[in-house]
């Protein structure tokens, strides 16, 4: 298993619009990247245009030297690439346990693996509740666990600490990093708490207008220079 994403000159928007502005980025095997940005700035189309939601106009995007960008979203879900959208998108009138299995492939015959569990532990004490039931904590962990169900070499995940309390941020942090090692995941995270993606992220990029405006790795980072550019 590896996990190289290589993005290539990507442009993407909607219609006429160009929200995309020939990103060109490269995340290494097992790297957590946190990607930036207040709102408006292009992030959730970036993401989008990554797992085939919205087709990108120019550019490549490839997974261990694999062309991805022709590819339909649940294709590049089979190549190995999971995505956890912005507010969290699960199927509130489910269970906990028919959410996790609308990830799996067809080969596990709707057995969740145990190490998922291991991850949450508190997704299988309500495994059998209903999704919509749930806290905003809670929905977050089912729904990445969902996307870890379908085996992924890639996490995209967008605007995760959203509506959800800071005690359950900082665990969410952890558990991503924990994740990473575990299965040797590249993670990447569109966000704007800038505490959360330095309790985990190994290199920021900041999105402004479509555009990398700021990329360091963790220990160079400078707090105040992003700080900038998430105010309004």
């Amino acid at each position: 298993m590896s996990g190289f994403f290589e993005i290539e000159s990507l442009c993407s928007g909607y219609g006429q619009s160009e929200v995309i502005h020939g990103i060109t980025m490269s995340v290494q095997p097992k790297e957590i990247v946190a990607i930036m940005g207040r709102n408006g700035m292009g992030k959730t189309t970036f993401f989008k245009t990554l797992i085939g939601a919205i087709k990108n106009t120019q550019g490549e995007i490839k997974l261990d030297g694999k062309n991805l960008e022709k590819l339909d979203a649940y294709q590049r879900v089979q190549s190995g690439v999971a995505y956890v959208p912005q507010g969290r998108m699960i199927f509130g009138t489910m269970s906990v346990l028919e959410n996790i299995q609308t990830g799996l492939p067809a080969s596990a015959h709707g057995k969740v693996p145990d190490d998922l569990y291991d991850l949450f532990p508190v997704l299988w004490d309500m495994r059998k509740r209903k999704g919509g039931n749930l806290s905003g904590g809670q929905q977050q962990q089912l729904a990445i666990a969902r996307a870890l169900a379908t085996n992924p070499k890639v996490l995209l995940l967008d605007e995760p600490t959203e509506g959800i309390q800071p005690s359950i941020i900082k665990d969410i942090a952890k558990t991503l990093k924990e994740i990473r090692d575990q299965r040797d995941l590249t993670i990447i995270v569109s966000e704007q708490v800038l505490s959360f993606t330095m309790a985990m992220a190994d290199r920021f990029l900041v999105l402004d207008k479509g555009r990398f405006a700021y990329e360091n790795v963790k220990q160079n980072v400078d707090e105040s220079t992003i700080s900038k550019y998430l105010s309004v």
